[in-house]
């Protein structure tokens, strides 16, 4: 038989009593709670803002024919992934920032941690094919078309998520195998690997090796191969002899660049190491809100071809249409100053010159 307390079950057999974790707690930042408002609204701002920015991407890739090529088709499906990503964590972290009750369940829990972890290494590995595109592209630009055919951008696109799922999965395997029967409160704003096997009253040797070989495939050898690949896109535009071909691929390659060393830096600490510290879930701050929130405006709304797009979108169209329905309001205004500045100053003219003549040359 068993007996249910708070967060735990209580089983009482013959010989032995075992109690086993049915919820956790989120710490999240408890020791910040005169900032919690503070910081609710600061993610709730990037949030919207990942979410809104995504979706305007995925809109014009989908339906504007000049964005209808590879490069723009990974970046939509990195947006399409971005959006998954912050919203298998940052919903419950608003709940825990804006609500006392920070329970989430057993199976909720490794739910999200399956989700999340599924998700992260995906996006790795989907950073290392829009490298490999734009390696492909700059060396070989005569074949390009030929080698980036519909069939291998699908089965490029697609090989992410499913090199994703199957490396946490073994990882969520052997964490379920750990006996959860002691402390209950996880100490970070949403269930990751590291706070979970601390709470563990089994023996977690294997369980950190598993993570720790995890994160070195889904995080350090993807960065790798990563700088590789721009290591030679770099070498490739040092030999382009026009200045203003240079400038273009650069700014191309150096937002991604800097996009991955943030995320890659930011991951390899926490994953490569799976001991976990209280810095952890400050460093979880920068790839689950930051980064996410930066991406849209480093990846594409800084792009002459996506600012074009944009313009001439319906969405940009009526965006235009407000602003010159501004204009048009602050026309007479602007009249009427000026016909007021023009008679100031032609009064001022007609008392210095003798004649007493003003032309209207002469006011200008």
């Amino acid at each position: 038989m068993g007996k249910k307390s708070e967060g735990f079950v209580l089983y009482s057999l013959h010989d032995f009593n075992k109690t086993i974790v049915t919820d956790f707690i989120l710490l999240a930042f408890a020791d910040l709670y005169q900032h919690q408002t503070l910081l609710f609204v600061y993610v709730l701002l990037a949030f919207i803002s990942c979410v809104v920015g995504n979706s305007v991407i995925l809109i014009l890739v989908r339906y504007e024919r000049r964005l209808h090529t590879p490069m723009y088709f990974f970046i939509g499906t990195f947006a399409l992934l971005e959006i998954f990503f912050v919203s298998a964590i940052i919903p419950k972290l608003l709940a825990t920032l804006i609500e006392d009750n920070r329970k989430i369940s057993f199976i909720g829990c490794f739910a999200q941690l399956y989700t999340y972890g599924s998700l992260g290494v995906a996006e790795s590995y989907l950073l290392v094919v829009m490298a490999l595109d734009r390696d492909l592209a700059i060396n070989k630009p005569l074949h390009y078309s030929m080698i980036m055919n519909n069939y291998l951008c699908i089965e490029l696109a697609v090989a992410p998520w499913v090199i994703g799922f199957a490396i946490i999965s073994i990882d969520i395997i052997i964490t379920l195998q750990l006996d959860f029967c002691g402390p209950n409160e996880v100490n970070h704003f949403f269930c990751d690997f590291a706070p979970l096997q601390n709470l563990a009253c089994s023996d977690t040797t294997v369980s950190n090796l598993v993570t720790s070989l995890a994160g070195i495939i889904g995080s350090t050898v993807p960065f790798l191969i990563i700088l590789g690949l721009y290591s030679h896109i770099i070498a490739l535009i040092s030999k382009i002899k026009s200045t203003r071909g240079k400038q273009k691929a650069f700014s191309t390659c150096s937002s991604q660049l800097t996009v991955a060393c943030l995320f890659f830096g930011s991951t390899s600490i926490i994953y490569v190491r799976p001991k976990g510290s209280q810095h952890d879930k400050f460093l979880a701050l920068i790839y689950t809100v930051i980064i996410p929130f930066l991406n849209p405006f480093i990846y594409t709304l800084k792009n002459k071809d996506v600012k074009a797009a944009l313009k001439n979108s319906k969405l940009g169209r009526v965006l235009g249409q407000i602003k010159t329905k501004g204009r048009l309001q602050r026309t007479p205004l602007m009249t009427q100053m000026q016909k007021k500045a023009r008679q100031q100053f032609a009064k001022m003219y007609v008392s210095r010159n003798p004649s007493g003549k003003v032309s209207y040359g002469q006011m200008r």
